[in-house]
């Protein structure tokens, strides 16, 4: 199957690409980037696929099956829908897009061509996570009437003053980046409860001015001292559902200087911790005692499990967790808390 890649950025060199190259179904065709270093360095490092900087020469390939795009979020949408309307299957990375508006148009067009669309939720394909949700499914946590989301860290700001800190860009700040996952695996493990309410505030108190910013290490490059930073760095808020009430709490930059990013899941029989990335621990009762149970599975490359994933959908047409249809819950979610904390009130959905 031939495939390709475009945006060869981060994303892509440490998940996308490698797990592309691993898969013995597809084959890269194309590394596209905006900037024409890239996509030919891609092309150097991998031994394969021809360099382009215009996406749409790779749509007008009829070999090209499918596409990751692994662009900044602005371009998500605009991508997405050329790709679907060229007859592509296509993978795009989270967030769906900037805003809840555009998601709907991505719907809207694998609907009309019925070409698969699956946003980059990682998560869903994570063996711990998975391993956890048989336990929430089986009921051995009773109800679950209280979900805690905690993605904070001291002094995260990505690329401070670049497109991670540009609205127009990125739609967003650490919600639309951090936070999405962590909605994400929690919508998924409750097997999606219906949102009534949300309420939230944002903060954006700690990258202005860029240049008074201390850090220790950003990943997405050196501030910009003359660049944007419109966006949150943190956020805090409750949302309200037909199942538990989910609390969360997330914050690229605070003044404690301590990482802690975790979901709890608080059931009337027991109650899971979730470590990001990691492992899980079970707290429950047995035999009048207080008991703790941690459970570890062997490592397995989630980006590897959703690309291998992707790869048999488009030769099956079968429906992935990650589908357009199940993310665009989140998506909604996001929106709703981003105007709960622009307006300082309560939205109702």
């Amino acid at each position: 199957m031939k495939v390709a890649v475009i945006g060869c950025g981060a994303i892509a060199n440490s998940a996308h690409i490698p797990s592309y190259m691993k898969n013995e179904k597809a084959e890269i065709k194309y590394f596209c980037d905006i900037i024409k270093q890239r996509a030919e360095a891609a092309v150097e490092k991998y031994g394969c696929g021809i360099a382009v900087t215009d996406y749409k020469a790779v749509l007008a390939d009829p070999e090209v099956a499918a596409i990751s795009v692994c662009t900044p979020n602005l371009m998500h949408s605009v991508i997405t829908i050329d790709a679907l309307k060229a007859g592509k299957h296509v993978l795009c990375e989270k967030p769906a897009a900037r805003m809840y508006s555009e998601a709907l148009e991505m719907q809207k067009a694998q609907h009309e061509t019925g070409k698969t669309l699956n946003i980059g939720v990682v998560n869903r394909f994570n063996t711990n996570v998975n391993k956890m949700k048989e336990i929430i499914d089986s009921g051995e946590l009773g109800e679950i009437y209280n979900v805690y989301i905690s993605f904070r860290n001291g002094r995260s700001i990505p690329g401070l003053g670049g497109a991670f800190t540009t609205k127009e860009i990125a739609g967003g700040g650490v919600l639309i980046d951090w936070g999405v996952h962590f909605l994400d695996i929690v919508m998924y493990c409750l097997n999606d409860p219906k949102v009534l309410t949300v309420s939230a505030e944002e903060f954006k108190k700690l990258g202005t001015p860029i240049a008074d910013y201390v850090y220790t290490y950003m990943w997405a490059g050196p501030p910009i001292k003359d660049g944007i930073n419109d966006v949150e760095e943190g956020i805090t808020g409750l949302i309200r559902t037909d199942g538990p009430v989910i609390n969360f709490n997330g914050a690229w930059a605070q003044n404690v200087m301590e990482d802690e990013m975790f979901i709890d899941f608080m059931g009337t029989k027991g109650g899971i911790r979730l470590q990001y990335g990691a492992d899980f621990t079970l707290y429950s009762t047995k035999n009048g005692m207080l008991t703790r149970t941690t459970f570890k599975t062997e490592d397995s490359n989630a980006f590897q499990n959703e690309i291998d994933a992707f790869v048999d959908c488009v030769e099956t047409g079968k429906k992935l967790a990650s589908h357009i249809d199940i993310n665009i819950l989140t998506s909604q979610m996001m929106d709703a808390i981003y105007r709960s904390a622009e307006a300082h009130k309560e939205v109702t959905l």
